[in-house]
């Protein structure tokens, strides 16, 4: 059975979905037609339900799920992994910029409203984490993750949200940190931010939906017990990173939850859906959220 996946080119999908894709594991008779792509194209892809397994914000999966149900293996999810809001102007960290938090954390925040701000997707975690903490953040500007370190030396943009590696490149080009939002999101639940999961077609058969999760948990484990084995697939998909960023992203995006969200991740997605639910930032569900 062939089955259309999609996931992002960046080195924690390339390192989870490698042994599955070139079959170095036991994939139980499925094989995959895979779909490269940015996080919001996957999200929209999803919207348009173009694909059998795919990468999805968790943002993104809670308009989703009447098609859609989360794998436990796969997802990027932990502590000290969320997404940055930076600035190319040093004023937005001196002035009051943050004073306006929810709940307030800091001493910060001139009129939000009225700031440039890029974000990579309006339905990534990111944007999400940022309605939460900037409620009053409203001129949001998407771009592509990668676009928004330029946009803000070009000045296109007041501030952006960043994701990915870019959270190892942005002190290199002069950029500052105005806020971590997931340390925001971890001080508000005490739980770890759930960025991304793992979604397959609700209407699949039952056993292929296990199936495919057993064969993630797979070849997650074997990326963990054989690091080396996948490098040059990750090299030759990463945008021009070096081997140290590449290890230090796989390595801050790639846990325990990738293998199992387990109780505490479940939790902390349960967290995430409450929280953004209650604020009215996504609808209700009424759909078992996991497999």
């Amino acid at each position: 059975m062939k089955l259309s996946l999609g996931f992002s080119p960046c080195p924690n999908d390339t390192f989870i979905f490698d042994a599955m894709i070139h079959q170095k594991i036991d994939t139980e008779g499925l094989s995959f037609d895979v779909v490269f792509d940015d996080v919001e194209t996957l999200n929209q892809k999803a919207f348009r339900a173009e694909l059998d397994i795919t990468k999805l914000s968790y943002h993104a999966y809670a308009y989703l799920t009447e098609q859609y149900v989360l794998l436990h293996a796969g997802s990027a999810l932990g502590f000290g992994v969320g997404p940055l809001l930076i600035c190319n102007n040093e004023d937005y960290i001196s002035a009051d910029l943050l004073a306006d938090l929810q709940p307030p954390t800091s001493h910060f925040q001139p009129q939000t409203s009225d700031l440039r701000i890029g974000i990579p997707g309006k339905y990534t975690t990111a944007n999400f984490l940022l309605s939460l903490a900037l409620p009053e953040a409203k001129n949001k500007i998407e771009m592509k993750f990668f676009e928004i370190e330029s946009a803000l030396l070009n000045h296109q943009i007041d501030l952006g949200v960043i994701i990915h590696e870019n959270r190892f490149t942005y002190q290199e080009k002069g950029l500052k940190k105005i806020i971590d939002l997931g340390e925001f999101w971890e001080n508000l639940t005490q739980g770890p931010i759930p960025l991304g999961g793992i979604m397959v077609k609700r209407e699949l058969p039952e056993n292929v939906k296990q199936k495919i999760n057993r064969i993630i948990k797979r070849s997650v484990q074997y990326a963990f017990d054989h690091p080396e084995s996948g490098m040059d697939f990750i090299c030759s998909l990463s945008q021009e990173m070096s081997k140290e960023v590449i290890n230090k992203h796989i390595e801050l995006y790639v846990n325990k939850f990738s293998i199992d969200l387990g109780e505490v991740g479940r939790k902390a997605v349960q967290t995430f859906f409450e929280q953004a639910h209650k604020l009215g930032i996504i609808p209700e569900t009424k759909q078992n959220l996991f497999l």
